[in-house]
């Protein structure tokens, strides 16, 4: 299979909730070998579990970002391509009053320029890029 869904940090993070959403858990599970995260989503996840003190929340958090996430899900890097589409995308809604947040900017990129279907539960972070086909898997 190849990849299908680039999926932002709410989503990737969803099995790890207190008590996970069953519709996004039963995609990750059926969408398993189509799946991506961007380079930024790998590096929010990295910098919530490294922000948390020692302790059993950690120590669970780590084990699924390196025994489960890292070896089975695809980092996609932050190219020249998505740095290019990125930039003409900010300057464009910045000209008509967004702002979007640069981490959001970067990963719309790599779901624009890997033509990949970005899945997050914040919608709304993704108004107005253009190109970018977005998903709710709560729904």
């Amino acid at each position: 299979m190849s990849l299908r869904y680039l999926l932002d940090t709410n989503v990737i993070s969803e099995p790890l909730r207190p008590v996970p959403n069953p519709r996004i858990q039963g995609r990750l599970r059926r969408h398993q070998e189509e799946l991506a995260i961007a380079a930024v989503v790998w590096h929010e996840l990295l910098f919530g579990c490294y922000r948390l003190p020692p302790s059993v929340k950690r120590e669970a958090v780590e084990d699924y970002l390196f025994r489960v996430v890292a070896p089975s899900i695809t980092i996609l890097p932050y190219d020249e391509r998505a740095a290019e589409w990125h930039a003409a995308e900010r300057a464009r809604l910045v000209a008509a009053g967004k702002t979007p947040s640069f981490a959001d900017g970067q990963i719309a990129a790599s779901a624009r320029v890997y033509d990949l279907i970005l899945v997050t539960a914040n919608t709304t972070d993704y108004d107005g890029f253009q190109e970018v086909t977005i998903e709710d898997w709560r729904m």
